[in-house]
């Protein structure tokens, strides 16, 4: 998720300790781009994504168990970050976001996201 303003930023959850990009589970039947807009807009309330770059992906490697996360890169004109309460936790699946620019997200995020970030600030610079 970028925001263009006068300067690329990137928007990043905190869960706990770990930053990451918005990011969920395909639900039965569900395209992954549209599960992409859905966990964005239930995590952050953000709507109305732009795919300025088209829908090109990049998949991480596994982690955790296995899984495997896939990020596409939407623009979104609001900076507006909501936290809700997440209905079946009962609480917000994240404690904290920020739109942060290329360098300090790259001194935040694991290693297994700085590819994600390095394919995305190459996509948004062609």
């Amino acid at each position: 998720m970028v925001n263009l303003g006068p300067a690329v930023q990137y928007l990043l959850l905190r869960a706990y300790r770990n930053w990451d990009f918005p990011k969920g589970l395909v639900e039965p039947g569900e395209q992954p781009l549209d599960a992409a807009v859905r966990e964005v807009r239930e995590e952050t309330t953000l709507g109305n994504l732009a795919f300025d770059w088209g829908t090109g992906f990049m998949d991480t490697g596994p982690y955790n168990k296995g899984k495997v996360s896939r990020y596409y890169i939407a623009r979104s004109d609001d900076m507006r970050v909501h936290l809700p309460i997440n209905p079946e936790l009962g609480f917000p699946e994240h404690q904290e976001a920020r739109w942060v620019p290329f360098d300090t997200a790259l001194a935040m995020v694991s290693p297994r996201l700085v590819p994600v970030l390095h394919w995305a600030s190459a996509t948004l610079k062609e």
